[in-house]
């Protein structure tokens, strides 16, 4: 064998190798139609994933949207709120305290069983989730928005770090300083929460509302007398029910969360603050005024959230499972 030949050959296999290595590198951002060569079905197969999990129970787009929330807030969008375990054996996001209750996993794990099916170790845990919370929008309340892809999933996950989330019982100074941490805005965190025109919470996050606010008032006087009343009768003291963020239309994604708030009707501190703050009120009564301007900014916000530290390119990994790391 020549040496020519040798060479030629060592480069060849060379090139080969770099190959994959130089197609991540091509992609280190985000860019829509991600998967349209590498697996063409992706999107398609998460949006008839979501749309059977809706027809069975319509709560479903509130539980995808707020674990959606609840992964890019924290360490980007790198589906670690999704991890079971990881290498280091640390307690997870899912063990924190924030996040008990999120609702969804299993339809992630259902979407990735069926796309992993067609296309293995193509797509991301990360980007399932983005897809599915764009599909879950669209669901509950016909908002339909573009969404890129090309994230990458997250080898670790931290309890500790879930503090990143804002908690529900913020006024709204405290409240932007978390939106700002992240590089959001004001607006952006006001279109954000009207998330809460769907879905349900805790009678613990906003008992003391009702109960011990404070030593002058044992009901806080920014709620409606009658909605007080009204949230009494679904939360008596101590318990552990759940009631709807948005009592008027519970599974329909829309501006009603902003006129509940007009009228003192806003379940959490955080929500109800949003309508008397200097700070927001304005943007309050606009989308109460203009729900499509609502509707436009609530679909920006939720692309931006995407986009929040991603990890592309080389970075991350693509999980074979989207509760655990992959083990080499």
């Amino acid at each position: 064998m020549s040496t020519m030949f040798m060479i030629c050959t060592l480069l060849f296999l060379a090139m080969a190798i770099m190959a994959p290595l130089e197609i991540l590198a091509a992609h280190s951002h985000l860019e829509h139609g991600f998967y349209s060569e590498s697996c063409p079905s992706a999107e398609h197969i998460v949006w008839k994933t979501v749309s059977a999990a809706v027809r069975k129970n319509p709560t479903i787009p509130a539980g995808i949207i707020r674990l959606y929330f609840h992964d890019c807030f924290v360490r980007g969008c790198d589906a670690s709120v999704l991890l079971k375990t990881t290498f280091s054996k640390e307690s997870t996001e899912l063990d924190s305290f924030a996040n008990k209750g999120l609702r969804g996993l299993d339809l992630i794990d259902k979407a990735k069983a069926k796309i992993e099916a067609v296309c293995p170790g193509i797509v991301s845990c990360a980007d399932i989730l983005a897809f599915a919370a764009r599909d879950s929008t669209y669901k509950a309340g016909g908002i339909y928005y573009n969404i890129p892809s090309g994230r990458r999933d997250g080898t670790v996950s931290l309890e500790s770090e879930v503090t990143a989330l804002p908690p529900p019982f913020l006024d709204v100074p405290p409240m932007i300083q978390f939106f700002t941490n992240k590089s959001m805005s004001i607006k952006e965190m006001t279109a954000l929460s009207g998330a809460h025109s769907i879905g349900f919470t805790q009678c613990s996050t906003f008992s003391n509302r009702l109960y011990t606010f404070n030593s002058s008032h044992p009901q806080d006087p920014s709620l409606d007398y009658k909605f007080a009343k009204f949230l009494k009768k679904k939360c008596p003291e101590n318990a552990i029910n759940t009631v709807e963020l948005d009592v008027v239309t519970p599974y329909r994604l829309d501006n009603q969360f902003y006129k509940n708030l007009k009228k003192n009707m806003g379940v959490l501190t955080s929500d109800q603050v949003l309508a008397s703050s200097p700070l927001t009120a304005k943007i309050v009564k606009k989308y109460i005024d203009y729900p499509e301007i609502w509707i436009k900014d609530f679909a920006d916000a939720m692309v931006h959230l995407g986009n929040l530290d991603v990890l592309t390119g080389t970075k991350g990994e693509i999980r074979n499972k989207c509760g655990a790391v992959n083990y080499y």
